[in-house]
């Protein structure tokens, strides 16, 4: 069976939430692009069969009353947006909690990513993805409609997590591929500063960028009370300690590091949330995707 985390149920909550731009364009017109919604004044696309989540309003209650079957209307709007997916794959992101080691910072960024695709691809804009990792960079070129939904499951099901962040070095397929004005939505844990890095580079060169931060319940709780050794996945770095005694350390110095985060990112202009591993994943969705979406982190 074809590997989708987008089961009919979380399908049913995105039907809920738009992707679109900040940014007036000329090239959009404006700022509006196609993506298949209510409202006035869009011109009449199709009818599909209606689903679980839909508003009972768009129902075409006419076509029901003749076919004794619920259609709802889409509209269209013009010109399409050009999603990029932009995934930290770097050895940081297998980590995961004690309690759901199945469940990691990985699986949950893959998971996001497809739900994202999901809205964009239903909206008919472009969706592509590049995937950060072992000092290389994959990528599945930006393209709409069903089958590009096919190719981007397929990419991130085999997507593993292995090294760091590619150099800068390597990193010219993202800016060959990601055209200015386009949107960005680039998912990791921002521990490394390369990640950073790159968002705030791509931020200053036109790129609308939005980031979700991806942490464990552990980083945010620092749950341990036993002695143990921690370790650092991308260096392998190990560091032997009690963890009631080293709680409070950790929190204060995570949260100063957070603050500092969030602050170099305000000051690029990038919208971003953070998602914790006990989450769900509709949390950071609904933050940056909702009709009146926030400005700041979470």
């Amino acid at each position: 069976m074809a590997w989708d985390p987008v089961t009919p149920g979380l399908r049913a909550q995105l039907r809920g939430l738009r992707i679109a731009s900040r940014r007036a364009s000329a090239l959009r017109g404006g700022g509006q692009h196609r993506s298949r919604d209510k409202g006035a004044g869009l011109e009449f696309s199709q009818y599909r069969g209606y689903e679980p989540g839909d508003e009972p309003r768009r129902i075409d209650w006419k076509l029901y009353a003749r076919s004794d079957r619920f259609f709802v209307r889409e509209a269209e709007r013009d010109s399409p947006l050009a999603v990029w997916l932009l995934l930290d794959a770097s050895a940081s992101m297998t980590q995961a909690d004690e309690p759901r080691p199945d469940w990691s910072r990985l699986d949950a960024g893959k998971a996001l990513a497809a739900c994202i695709a999901e809205v964009a691809l239903r909206q008919g804009d472009r969706v592509g993805l590049l995937a950060l990792r072992d000092d290389a960079v994959a990528f599945v070129p930006a393209a709409s409609g069903s089958r590009q939904r096919e190719r981007l499951l397929f990419e991130l099901q085999r997507l593993d997590a292995s090294g760091g962040v590619p150099a800068e070095s390597r990193l010219r397929p993202v800016w060959e591929r990601i055209g200015a004005d386009d949107l960005v939505v680039v998912l990791g844990d921002f521990l490394d500063q390369a990640t950073v890095e790159l968002a705030t580079r791509l931020a200053g060169a036109r790129r609308e960028l939005l980031t979700i931060q991806l942490l464990t319940v552990a980083e945010r709780d620092f749950p341990f009370d036993d002695g143990r050794r921690f370790r650092d996945p991308e260096t392998g770095a190990e560091l032997p300690g009690d963890g009631r005694a080293l709680r409070n350390g950790f929190l204060s110095r995570f949260a100063e590091a957070q603050r500092a985060l969030d602050a170099r990112l305000d000051q690029a202009g990038i919208r971003h949330v953070r998602f914790v591993l006990d989450e769900p994943l509709t949390a950071p969705l609904r933050a940056l995707f909702a009709d009146t979406p926030g400005a700041g982190g979470a």
